[in-house]
């Protein structure tokens, strides 16, 4: 990757990005990519859960609302599951199915480089560590389990037969 502190240093392969329908940043960015997607998303990971409870959080329309969900679960990123509050008819709750917990990381990347390079004010919701209350970063790990900086990683094609 390059980068604006580093000198580029001339390559002997050359660099060709991945086909959209091939790479994995397009089709997610396809899938959740908008704003209000990824609200429900952060919504979702706060725990709520409800429509009414969502759109009051978000102050999104409700024609938006329903049909974001409704992507959202036919892409099982979300899932729904009755509730019924007494006196009530049985409504549906949204809850984030295991393809939609996996999204946290990214989201929480998301979030941290929001907070670093727009906002003003301190953020208003941080990442602890439930046991001792100390903060945590999305960062990157090898698959030899060893922190990996920014700087020490390429992206690169994967030869295809």
């Amino acid at each position: 990757m390059a980068y604006e502190e580093q000198s580029v240093k001339e390559k002997t392969e050359q660099t060709v990005s991945a086909p959209r329908e091939a790479c994995g940043m397009a089709q997610a960015v396809e899938r959740v990519g908008d704003r209000w997607t990824l609200l429900i998303l952060r919504e979702a990971l706060f725990g709520v859960n409800r429509f009414d409870q969502i759109q009051a959080s978000l102050k999104c329309p409700r024609t938006i609302l329903s049909e974001r969900l409704k992507r959202l679960c036919k892409e099982e990123i979300l899932a729904t599951r009755p509730y019924k509050v007494e006196g009530q008819r049985t409504r549906k709750q949204y809850v984030l199915t295991g393809k939609g917990v996996e999204l946290a990381l990214p989201m929480i990347a998301l979030m941290q480089w929001g907070d670093k390079y727009c906002l003003e004010n301190a953020p208003a919701t941080e990442l602890v560590e439930r046991q001792t209350g100390a903060e945590c970063k999305v960062g990157l790990v090898s698959a030899a389990n060893r922190p990996v900086g920014l700087g020490e990683t390429q992206l690169r094609g994967r030869a295809t037969n």
